[in-house]
C-alpha cells in the first residue's frame, strides 16, 4: 500500500502542470539559472531514473530537502505532526462521545422522534462542506461573540513551551498555565469543527449495528432469562454492537487527515496538513511527496493496529 501511494504520488506531481523550478526561482530568472537549477535537482534525468532514485532514499529513510528553504523534510514533518495529532486526536474523541450518544439517544424508541433528529444528525453531519462549517463557527463563535480565537495555535503574546511539540502535554508537565489556556483556547474551535463533522459516521454506525444486535438470537435469549431491557442493551447488544464501530474508528483516520487539511487552511493551524497545502502551492515536490508518504503510513499502521484490537477483543475472529 505504502509503496502504491508513494509511486501514485511521484506520478501525479511530475504530470501536474506547472514547473518547481520557476516556483524557485521565477518564471523570468534566466535559462542558465534554472537549467542548474534543474541539474542539482535531479529533474533534468529520466522518469524512470528519478523514480527508482526516490524510492532507494526512501527505503533508506532519505525523504530529501525542500526545494524552497533547502530544509529536510523529516524535519518540516516533526515540526507539524504533533499539531495535527493534537488536533486530531482531539477531534476524534469528540467525534466519537458525541456521536456515541446520539446514536444510542434514540434505541429505547426506534423510529420515534429521537431515532428519527439522530439520524438525520448523521446524515446532515456527515454532508456539511468542512470548509463552509468552519468559516460559520468562526463567524459565531469568534467573530459576533468574541468566544475564542479565530486563527492560530497559540498566542502570539506568549512563548510557546519546549519539549515533545504538543502544547497541552508540555504546558502541563512544565506547570505554565497560562500557556495551557491559550492553547487550548486556540484548539477548541477547530477541534470541535473537525469532531462535529466527523460524529455523524459513529451515529449512524453504532444505530445500525445495535439495532441489528438488538434482533439477534442471543438478545432474544437474554430476554427470555428475565433480564431487564436496560440489562439485555448495555451487557449484550452494546459491546457486540460497538465492534463494528471500533472498526469504523480507524477507518475514520483517514478521513481525519481529509477533514484536516481544510480545518487547518481555515483556521491557520500549523499542522501537517498545512504545510502540505503550501508545498502544493509552491510545487515543493521533496515535501508534498514526504508528507503524503508520512500520513499514509500513519494511517495503514492505525487500520493494522485497530485490526488486530478487534481480534484481541472479539474471539471469533482470528488471523
Amino acid at each position: 500500500m505504502l509503496w502504491l501511494i508513494a509511486s501514485l504520488v511521484f506520478l501525479l506531481l511530475r504530470v501536474a502542470p506547472g514547473d518547481p523550478v520557476d516556483a524557485v526561482l521565477g518564471s523570468r530568472a534566466p535559462e542558465a539559472a534554472k537549467a542548474a537549477l534543474r541539474s542539482s535537482l535531479g529533474l533534468d534525468q529520466s522518469l524512470w531514473n528519478q523514480y527508482f532514485d526516490f524510492l532507494s532514499k526512501l527505503v533508506h529513510g532519505d525523504l530529501g530537502n525542500a526545494l524552497i528553504n533547502n530544509e529536510s523534510v523529516r524535519s518540516i514533518i516533526s515540526k507539524t505532526l504533533p499539531a495535527s495529532l493534537e488536533l486530531g486526536i482531539t477531534a476524534l474523541i469528540i467525534a466519537a462521545v458525541l456521536g456515541l450518544a446520539v446514536g444510542f439517544s434514540g434505541i429505547a424508541r426506534p423510529e420515534g422522534k429521537l431515532d428519527f433528529a439522530g439520524r438525520f444528525y448523521g446524515i446532515g453531519t456527515y454532508a456539511l462542506p468542512p470548509f463552509w462549517a468552519a468559516m460559520l463557527i468562526q463567524l459565531v463563535f469568534a467573530v459576533m461573540l468574541g468566544w475564542l480565537p479565530v486563527g492560530g495555535r497559540f498566542p502570539p503574546s506568549l512563548i510557546p513551551p519546549e519539549g515533545s511539540g504538543f502544547l497541552i502535554f508540555d504546558s502541563v508537565i512544565s506547570g505554565n498555565w497560562a500557556a495551557l489556556q491559550g492553547s487550548v483556547r486556540h484548539l477548541v474551535l477547530p477541534a470541535c469543527t473537525l469532531g462535529l463533522l466527523l460524529s455523524g459516521v459513529f451515529t449512524n454506525a453504532l444505530r445500525l449495528n445495535l439495532n441489528r444486535s438488538l434482533k439477534s438470537d442471543y438478545v432474544e435469549s437474554a430476554r427470555s432469562r428475565g433480564l431487564s431491557e436496560v440489562q439485555v442493551v448495555l451487557r449484550h447488544a452494546l459491546p457486540n454492537a460497538l465492534l463494528p464501530v471500533l472498526t469504523i474508528a480507524g477507518i475514520t483516520v483517514a478521513s481525519l487527515i481529509g477533514g484536516a487539511l481544510l480545518i487547518e487552511v481555515t483556521f491557520s493551524w500549523p499542522g501537517i496538513a498545512m504545510s502540505l497545502y503550501e508545498s502544493i502551492n509552491q510545487r515543493d515536490y521533496p515535501v508534498v511527496q514526504g508528507i503524503v508518504v508520512a500520513i499514509a503510513a500513519l494511517v495503514v499502521m492505525v487500520s493494522v493496529a485497530v485490526d488486530l484490537l478487534v481480534a484481541v477483543l472479539d474471539p471469533r475472529i482470528r488471523y
